[in-house]
């Protein structure tokens, strides 16, 4: 859940609550409801002071995912980051992020059975 990897990568970053929560900028009680799972929703833009601070991507806060399996290394090329960090300050939520990735895997899945259909009507 996203309160245990906020806790394990806080405490391998070696941060306390308190340092963690004045670096990125934001409530230390709340930080501290989201490592115990009281509260389970927070928005995007918090995430993100999260991430950037502890050197990470939003997408193995959310998931527990990298594309490196690091934690520690951040993947977004500026271009990229600059993107997100658009979309967050016009307001994306969670929600709305995690629906476009799932959009943006069911696009490809659809390109890639359409690549396997033209391939046996080729053979064919």
């Amino acid at each position: 859940m996203l309160g245990e990897r906020l806790k394990r990568l806080r405490k391998v970053k070696g941060y306390s609550l308190s340092e963690l929560s004045e670096l990125a900028g934001v409530s230390k009680s709340y930080l501290s409801y989201l490592e115990r799972n009281i509260q389970t929703n927070p928005s995007l833009q918090f995430l993100n002071k999260i991430a950037v601070t502890l050197e990470t991507d939003l997408d193995f806060l959310l998931n527990g995912e990298s594309d490196n399996d690091k934690p520690d290394v951040q993947v977004l090329d500026e271009e990229w980051r600059r993107l997100v960090q658009r979309a967050i300050a016009e307001g994306l939520s969670k929600e709305d992020f995690i629906h476009f990735k799932e959009y943006m895997e069911f696009q490809k899945w659809q390109g890639a059975k359409k690549t396997v259909i033209k391939k046996e009507q080729e053979e064919a």
